[in-house]
């Protein structure tokens, strides 16, 4: 009975430390990582995404743990139409917060692009049990999923023609 008061202080200093621990994970508080993320975003939006992509990938050098890098990173990819690149990305955001509604929206619809429509499906069912049917990022991945895989282009070596021999 003596140590009672003890063992609940002492819990509650545990469960307050525990708790500290599972929070929402920051925004950077480097400048210049996200001036870096605001020039790619203009370069993006301009429809330059390889040189865009130099400057995520400069503001992830400054700031390693930058969330939105990385969802800025897979962005660019996913406009070069480098999809599996741009679900790498989403999955790197979603090790450091599972439940950033961008990355499961971004992921989904990446994979929904590549072809991967289940699993597309499955991010959709997460997303709409993390914020509901009415959410921005679940309306995007509906869209995604509804417009199916992006059409594939053939490369010069997938068609071949017959060689024709004639004499001169």
């Amino acid at each position: 009975m003596r140590y009672t008061p003890a063992a609940v202080a002492l819990s509650l200093l545990v469960a307050v430390s525990a708790s500290v621990g599972h929070t929402a994970a920051p925004e950077s508080g480097n400048a210049q990582a996200r001036a870096l993320l605001g020039e790619g975003r203009s370069l993006l939006a301009s429809g330059n995404p390889a040189v865009a992509s130099d400057a995520f990938e400069a503001a992830l050098a400054v700031d390693p743990g930058y969330i939105a890098a990385y969802l800025a990173l897979a962005d660019a990819a996913r406009a070069e139409g480098l999809q599996g690149k741009a679900i790498h990305y989403y999955r790197e955001a979603l090790d450091r917060d599972p439940n950033n509604l961008s990355a499961l929206a971004g992921e989904g619809g990446a994979m929904a692009e590549k072809g991967a429509v289940e699993k597309a499906r499955r991010n959709l069912a997460k997303l709409e049990g993390l914020c509901g049917k009415n959410c921005d990022e679940a309306h995007q991945l509906a869209a995604a999923i509804a417009r199916g895989p992006a059409p594939h282009v053939l490369s010069a070596e997938a068609v071949t023609s017959e060689p024709v021999v004639t004499k001169n």
